[in-house]
């Protein structure tokens, strides 16, 4: 008896356990479904192919709980560069414009600016801005980006996106960010990912937006950065701005810069040029998976070519040369054609 009511017991549980299993089952079903759905409706920006193929598996690959590659969500780390990754940097940053105008406006207090170089060049028009060398944007940043509180720069930063247009586009700035790569960090996610951006532009002056243009909230981005010191005005604490550089956040910058503000490696990394070959680097160099991308400009219908096979060989702005087309390809790295790879550049096509 004792036998056959243990038997029974097993039973009951065999049978509880089953009809749970199969009451679980089209919930499991319709969690696949939707997962499936997800995938196939992602990235709608974005050609079949290759580039496409690759993120999908990627992001596929780590968030598989049972498979080989899954990579627990805390370490779920994407950067990306900004200019030429994530929105239009020629013919010049858009950073640099801001400082260009700025000038300008500052150059009714300074009268000297009118015989000292590089400045009187710029206030002339004379200059030919792809000449200007590091030292003389340095100069320039030293004195339109110093001299506030950090709140009041960014405050001067929102008012100059509102009001500036892009030369050959006439659109403000903010509306050339690449609709693929929205839709990209969009995907990344949904799927338990933290987004950074990780530029060798103005820290400050990209928090000054990211939040509403990215969706990637301001202590997630790192940049270059010049000195801050801590003052008392009126009785008020303020961060003020120092015409002196702190921290540049490109080439092995970039990966410094990540392991100094992250503290995790990135297991994904996006770039478009030679300043983020180390971030590149350094993000393949760990285990498990991997995904390495880089956005080559060969569209200079819709945007514009510049780089290996580009239209514009020799500029200074957003280099991406021979030696780093052929790293990627030895070391695997997915190379995203513009004018192959992206449906659409900009939303507003």
């Amino acid at each position: 008896m004792k036998s056959s009511l243990a038997s029974a017991a097993v039973s009951r549980r065999a049978l509880l356990s089953t009809t749970a299993a199969l009451a679980c089952l089209p919930a499991l079903l319709s969690t696949t479904a939707a997962r499936a759905q997800a995938a196939a409706g992602a990235l709608p920006s974005w050609n079949d192919g290759p580039a496409k193929q690759a993120i999908l598996d990627f992001v596929r690959a780590a968030t598989d709980s049972a498979g080989p590659d899954h990579v627990p969500a805390a370490d779920r780390i994407a950067t990306f560069d900004q200019d030429g990754t994530l929105w239009t940097e020629h013919p010049l940053y858009a950073q640099a414009m801001f400082a260009l105008d700025r000038l300008r406006i500052l150059a009714a207090d300074h009268p000297p600016w009118e015989t000292q170089e590089p400045f009187r060049s710029i206030l002339s028009r004379d200059a030919e801005l792809g000449s200007l060398t590091e030292k003389d944007w340095t100069e320039i940043i030293g004195v339109t980006h110093a001299g506030m509180s950090s709140d009041a720069f960014s405050e001067i930063v929102a008012r100059w996106l509102q009001a500036a247009r892009h030369p050959r586009f006439n659109r403000p700035y903010t509306e050339l960010v690449y609709q693929p790569m929205l839709e990209l960090m969009d995907h990344l996610r949904a799927n338990g990912f933290r987004t950074y951006i990780v530029t060798g532009g103005g820290q400050e002056f990209v928090r000054a937006y990211a939040q509403r243009v990215y969706g990637i909230p301001p202590e997630q981005v790192i940049g270059s950065s010049i000195v801050t010191r801590y003052e008392t005005q009126g009785g008020v604490p303020v961060l003020m701005r120092m015409p002196k550089p702190f921290f540049i956040d490109d080439g092995d910058g970039k990966a410094i810069g990540i392991n100094l503000f992250i503290g995790r490696r990135p297991i994904a990394a996006f770039g478009n040029s030679d300043g983020d070959r180390e971030m590149l680097e350094w993000t393949g160099a760990g285990s498990g998976a991997r995904l390495k991308m880089l956005v080559h400009h060969d569209d200079e219908d819709r945007e514009y070519a510049y780089g290996p096979a580009g239209g514009l060989q020799g500029t200074r702005v957003g280099g991406f040369s021979d030696s780093l087309m052929s790293e990627a390809k030895t070391r695997g790295w997915t190379v995203i054609s513009m004018k192959k790879d992206w449906k659409r550049v900009f939303a507003f096509e």
